[in-house]
C-alpha cells in the first residue's frame, strides 16, 4: 500500500529558511526557490502574494496590508503565516494529478526546542502534509554538497543561512557536535543598517543592505576594492539621499558577525577528538548557505582556524539537495536515522 501512496503522491523536501523557502520534488530537483514572505490584508488576513511577489512589497505597501516573514532567525515566528507559506508551497509542488497528499521531510535548525519542532511538523500537516520527518539543517547541507558522511572520518559543514549559521562535525552519517548562532544573511543586512545610519546618518531599507551585501560585501581584503551607490533617507533632514560607499567600509560594518560565525567554529573544534581534528587537517571545512557566497568568507575562516576552507559548489541549494537525498530512500532515515 505505501508503494502505491509513493506512486500517487508527491514527496517533497522543504529548505523553509529564513529568508527563501526551497522546494524539492523526487524525481524532479529543485522546482521551486522563493523568498519566505507572505502579504496579507491587515483586517481579514486574506492573503495578498506569497514569495517573490511579497517580497517586492516589503516596505512599499499601502496601510492595509502588510508584507511580513514568518520565520525569524530560523524558527517560526508567526505559526499562522508560516502554514499558509508552506500551503502554497506544498499545493504548487504536487503534482496536477496527484491523488495523495505528500510526504515531506523539513530541514530544521540544529539549535531549535522540541517546541519549535512540533510547531514546524503540525504546520506542515496542517498544509496538507501525509507525514513529516524534520532532519537537522547542517546534515542535510552535507549530504547535499556530497561530502562523504559515512566514512568514518570527519567531515565539516559549515552552514550560513539568513537567520542561523550552523557548524557541525558529521562521522558515519552522524552529526558527532554541532552548534548554532544566530547570525547570517539577515544580521549581515542590520549590521549594514546599522552602519549606514552611524556613519552617514543615512536610513536604508532591508532590500537597499541587501544589495550592498551582494554587490560589494567581503571578509577578507580583495585584490581591488570595490564601491556601490547607496540611496536613502537622510536621517537630519529627512530628504532623500545618495552616496557612495567602499568595500572597506562594510567589510569592517560585517566584522562582528564574521568574528562571532569564526568564534562558533572553534567552539566545535575545540570539543570534537583529535583523531577527528586530524581528519580536517586534510579534508578542511566546506561553507554552504547563502552566506558563503561573501566574499574571502572561506579565506577569513582559513586565517582563523588555520584550515582550508572551500565554498560548496551550489552553496544555496545544498540544504534543499540534501532532503532530496533523504526523499529517494525515506524509510532508511525516518526509521533509522531520526
Amino acid at each position: 500500500m505505501s508503494g502505491i501512496k509513493g506512486f500517487l503522491s508527491n514527496d517533497i523536501g522543504i529548505d523553509l529558511g529564513t529568508a527563501n523557502t526551497l522546494v524539492y520534488v523526487k524525481d524532479s530537483g529543485v522546482v521551486m526557490s522563493e523568498p519566505s514572505v507572505v502579504a496579507v490584508y491587515n483586517n481579514s488576513k486574506k492573503v495578498v502574494a506569497v514569495g517573490e511577489k511579497a517580497k517586492k512589497m516589503l516596505g512599499k505597501t499601502p496601510g492595509n496590508i502588510t508584507a511580513i516573514r514568518p520565520m525569524k532567525v530560523g524558527v517560526i515566528a508567526d505559526f499562522e503565516i508560516t502554514e499558509i507559506m508552506l500551503r502554497y508551497f506544498i499545493e504548487k509542488a504536487s503534482k496536477q494529478f496527484s491523488f495523495i497528499a505528500p510526504r515531506v521531510v523539513v530541514a530544521v535548525p540544529s539549535g531549535i526546542t522540541e517546541v519549535e519542532r512540533r510547531a514546524v511538523q503540525e504546520s506542515a500537516i496542517h498544509a496538507g502534509a501525509r507525514s513529516v520527518c524534520l532532519k537537522e539543517e547542517p546534515l542535510m547541507a552535507a549530504i547535499g554538497v556530497g561530502l562523504p558522511i559515512e566514512e568514518p572520518n570527519a567531515s565539516m559543514i559549515v552552514d550560513i543561512g539568513g537567520g542561523t549559521t550552523e557548524v557541525a562535525v558529521i562521522s558515519l552519517s552522524n552529526v558527532v557536535c554541532s552548534r548554532s548562532v544566530r547570525i547570517g544573511g539577515d544580521e549581515f543586512d542590520n549590521c549594514i543598517i546599522q552602519y549606514m545610519k552611524r556613519a552617514y546618518n543615512l536610513i536604508i531599507g532591508e532590500r537597499t543592505a541587501e544589495d550592498i551585501k551582494i554587490n560589494i560585501g567581503s571578509a577578507f581584503p580583495l585584490e581591488k576594492e570595490l564601491t556601490w551607490e547607496v540611496k536613502g533617507r537622510d536621517a537630519v533632514s529627512g530628504l532623500p539621499k545618495t552616496l557612495y560607499v567602499s568595500s572597506q567600509e562594510i567589510r569592517e560594518a560585517l566584522s562582528d558577525a564574521f568574528k562571532a560565525i569564526t568564534d562558533v567554529i572553534h567552539e566545535v573544534l575545540e570539543k570534537i577528538s583529535p583523531q577527528l581534528s586530524a581528519d580536517l587537517v586534510d579534508r578542511g571545512i566546506v561553507l554552504a548557505g547563502g552566506g558563503a557566497l561573501i566574499r574571502n568568507l572561506n579565506l577569513r575562516i582559513t586565517a582563523s582556524t588555520l584550515l582550508p576552507c572551500f565554498v560548496a559548489d551550489d552553496p544555496l541549494r545544498a540544504v534543499v539537495n540534501g532532503t532530496g537525498v533523504v526523499l529517494q530512500n525515506y524509510d532508511f532515515w525516518t526509521k533509522e536515522n531520526s
